[in-house]
């Protein structure tokens, strides 16, 4: 009988029995290193005594945030989302049998597991030890275990930072075999791929926090322009790598955030901001804006606010957010650019009105 993989994988048995393959855990463990700026977070793959890995895991490095977490960058594209999953590296053959096997077999002597259900786990048992297949998906002879250590059965993996359940469990075919050092068949389009590693480093990328130079600092007079600036050694660019390293397939892809410009939001509409839109761009020597010097208190500051009431009692939050371009580079010379990414920090401020004097 012919039929299609994914009217195959439709079936609730399918569900069942591939629900412990499907490789939900974050599995991170993170180890900083070196600066503040980032860490390194790893998910790094077991093997067994001949060597052959069991499982793959997605290695973060450089600005990355901790214990897998997502990171502080807002992505300006709001239709742009990283990869909800994927399909890459999992079992080795023999290890593959073992676990797939056990699973098939539970689910056969599960209560009440007939009709299609069963059917269709038998289908399955067959698919991996019968060479039973479908259209544009051959079956294997025993696992594959007499090609053991020359490639690997490749599952899905839930991306853990993904919210949305439907999304997450979208890769649902079945696992693949691949040979060590071949790319997967083009109809499986999420399998890993530089570009994939990209979004995924994108995700967890950390950019620095933002504070603003202001002058004056903190406390500012009603009708006095404050002068907002950045150095160019406050920030540099920031890159982060994601790598997926096993036996005879190996990708990696850097993410680079490079500042472009500051916005600032007076934090009230009574304000004016230098220039009028808000948006600081960078100099020639990446620094942003222009340090207030003295005699300097009549001119029109190229980066600034003037605030326009008192903030009585309280204070005005200040918002300075940065935005950086961001491009990748990867495995065999591919690269791209990816949607511009912004970060910013609060800053309190207080306006108070100016004192005169009448003699």
């Amino acid at each position: 009988m012919k039929r299609s993989l994914r009217t195959f994988i439709g079936t609730a048995a399918l569900t069942l029995a591939l629900g412990a393959l499907i490789l939900t855990e974050p599995a991170y463990a993170a180890k900083p290193v070196g600066s503040d700026k980032g860490a390194s977070t790893e998910q790094t793959g077991g093997s067994n005594d001949t060597g052959i890995y069991a499982t793959a895991r997605i290695q973060y490095s450089g600005s990355v945030a901790k214990n897998g977490s997502t990171g502080n960058v807002t992505s300006s594209d709001v239709n742009w989302t990283p990869p909800p999953c994927w399909y890459a590296p999992y079992l080795g053959a023999k290890d593959f049998k073992k676990k797939m096997s056990k699973d098939i077999e539970s689910q056969m002597n599960a209560p009440g597991m007939g009709g299609h259900a069963g059917a269709a786990l038998g289908e399955l048992q067959r698919h991996y030890e019968d060479e039973y297949g479908w259209t544009d998906t051959p079956g294997y002879k025993d696992y594959n275990v007499d090609r053991d250590g020359e490639g690997m059965f490749w599952a899905a993996v839930e991306n853990p930072n993904e919210p949305d359940l439907l999304k997450r469990s979208s890769c649902n075919d079945l696992p693949f075999w691949v040979d060590n050092g071949e790319a997967p068949p083009p109809r499986y389009e999420e399998a890993i791929t530089p570009e994939i590693l990209a979004a995924l480093a994108y995700q967890h990328m950390q950019l620095p926090d933002t504070e603003v130079s202001l002058a004056p600092e903190e406390t500012t007079k009603v009708n006095l322009p404050t002068w907002a600036w950045l150095d160019r050694t406050v920030f540099d660019e920031v890159q982060a790598t994601a790598a997926l390293n096993v036996p005879g397939f190996a990708l990696q892809a850097t993410t680079t955030a490079k500042p472009v410009s500051l916005t600032l939001k007076p934090g009230t509409e009574d304000a004016e901001t230098y220039p009028a839109s808000g948006e600081c761009t960078i100099n020639a020597d990446d620094s942003i804006g222009e340090p207030y010097a003295k005699g300097k208190a009549d001119q029109t500051p190229p980066c600034g606010i003037t605030y326009l009431r008192s903030s009585g009692d309280g204070t005005y939050a200040l918002q300075a957010t940065i935005t950086w371009e961001i491009a990748w580079t990867g495995t065999g010379g591919t690269g791209g650019d990816l949607p511009d990414g912004t970060f910013g920090n609060e800053q309190a401020v207080t306006v108070q009105e100016i004192q005169s004097i009448n003699r």
